[in-house]
C-alpha cells in the first residue's frame, strides 16, 4: 500500500518535497512546476472529497493544485499579498475554506466559498505585535464537527478567536486560557466533543464550547513540555496525536496519543531518536491507519497501523513545516 502513496512534505525556503512512491524516490518541486524558488512552505491542505486537489500555503499567498502536486499554479487574491500560515476546508462541503496569514505580514483571516478561487478577509482582530514572534501569525483552524459555523482560530502570540457565523464575526476568549502562545487548534467530535487548544507549554481542553477549560498539566503528562503539532484520527474521533519537543528546536521530541479526547495519554515508541522537537502530524480520511509526522529539522516517520508502531523514512529534510499524504 505505501507503494500508492503520494507523500508532499512542506519545508521552509525548499518549498515542496514530493515523493510518487511511499518515499522511496523524492522530487523537489522546482519553478518549473510553478512553485516559486526557494519557497517558504507554511501548510499543505487538500479537498476531501478530491484529494489530488491541494492548496499550499506560503510566503508569496497561496498555491493551487489539481494533480496531486505534480504542478502548481498561484491564485491570484488578496492573499498573494500575505504570508499563509494555515489552512482549513470544511469536510462536508469543500467548497468553504478558511486561511490565516501572519508573520511578516500581518495576521489575518480569509474564507472561501467557492472552492478557493475567490478569497475575502474576515473581521478578525489581531495585535499588530506580540512578544518573541514580533508579528503574530495564525497557526491553527479548526472547524467545529457537529456545527461547522463554529470555526476555532489560534495565534501565536495573540491566544484564541473563535467564530460562532462561519467567519462572519469573530471574538476573543479573553484570558480564559492564560497563556497567549497557541501552538494549533483542533475539535475532537468525542464523545464528548471537545475542543483543544494548544499552547507552548500546555494543552487545554473544553467540553462546553469554550464556556470552561481544563487544563492538562503536561509537565506531569508528558515526557517533554513543549508541544506543537494535533491531529484528530478520522474515524477515531476520541483519538488525538500531539507532537511535543524538549523546546524549539530542541534536541529531541515525541509522539503523544489520547484514545479517550485528551484525558489520558501514551507516548508512541519511535525506532530513531527524533534529532528536533517533533512537529507536525498529519491523518487523511482516504486510510486513518497511516500516520505521518516530521522532526522540525527533517525526521520523517509513518505508521500504518493507526500511531502504535512506527518506521523513519529515509529521506531527511530542512525545516518540515507541513506534510501530507494522498492515495497514488
Amino acid at each position: 500500500m505505501a507503494d500508492n502513496q503520494i507523500i508532499m512534505v512542506g519545508t521552509v525556503g525548499q518549498g515542496i518535497m514530493r515523493s510518487a512512491d511511499g518515499g522511496e524516490n523524492w522530487q523537489r518541486v522546482g519553478i518549473n512546476q510553478g512553485l516559486h524558488s526557494d519557497a517558504l512552505v507554511r501548510t499543505l491542505v487538500c479537498n476531501p472529497a478530491r484529494p489530488e486537489s491541494m492548496f499550499c500555503g506560503t510566503d508569496k499567498g497561496l498555491y493551487r493544485s489539481e494533480d496531486g502536486g505534480q504542478s502548481w499554479e498561484l491564485v491570484k487574491s488578496p492573499l498573494s499579498d500575505f504570508c499563509v500560515w494555515a489552512m482549513a476546508i470544511d469536510p462536508v462541503d469543500p467548497s468553504v475554506m478558511y486561511a490565516g496569514t501572519g508573520t511578516p505580514t500581518p495576521a489575518a483571516v480569509f474564507r472561501s466559498k467557492d472552492g478557493g478561487a475567490t478569497w475575502e478577509r474576515r473581521p478578525m482582530e489581531a495585535a499588530e505585535e506580540c512578544p518573541a514572534v514580533g508579528t503574530p501569525r495564525v497557526t491553527g483552524i479548526a472547524i467545529d464537527p457537529e456545527n461547522r459555523q463554529n470555526i476555532w482560530l489560534g495565534l501565536e502570540v495573540d491566544g484564541v478567536r473563535r467564530s460562532t457565523d462561519g467567519g462572519d464575526t469573530w471574538s476573543s476568549l479573553n484570558g480564559a486560557i492564560p497563556n497567549l502562545d497557541v501552538h494549533n487548534v483542533a475539535v475532537a467530535a468525542g464523545p464528548p466533543k471537545t475542543v483543544v487548544v494548544v499552547v507552548n507549554n500546555d494543552v487545554y481542553t473544553s467540553t462546553d464550547d469554550g464556556s470552561t477549560w481544563d487544563q492538562l498539566g503536561i509537565r506531569e503528562v508528558f515526557p517533554m513540555t513543549y508541544p506543537r503539532g494535533i491531529m484528530v484520527q478520522p474515524g477515531k474521533t476520541s483519538t488525538i496525536f500531539v507532537t511535543i519537543g524538549d523546546s524549539t528546536p530542541g534536541r529531541t521530541g515525541a509522539i503523544m496519543r489520547s484514545e479517550d479526547t485528551g484525558k489520558t495519554w501514551q507516548s508512541m515508541p519511535l525506532p530513531v531518536q527524533p534529532n528536533t522537537a517533533m512537529w507536525v502530524v498529519n491523518i487523511q480520511p482516504n486510510d486513518p491507519q497511516v500516520v505521518l509526522a516530521g522532526s522540525r529539522y527533517g525526521y520523517l516517520y509513518r505508521s500504518n497501523d493507526g500511531g502504535s508502531t512506527w518506521e523513519k523514512l529515509w529521506r531527511e529534510f530542512s525545516e518540515i513545516s507541513s506534510v501530507l499524504w494522498i492515495p497514488g
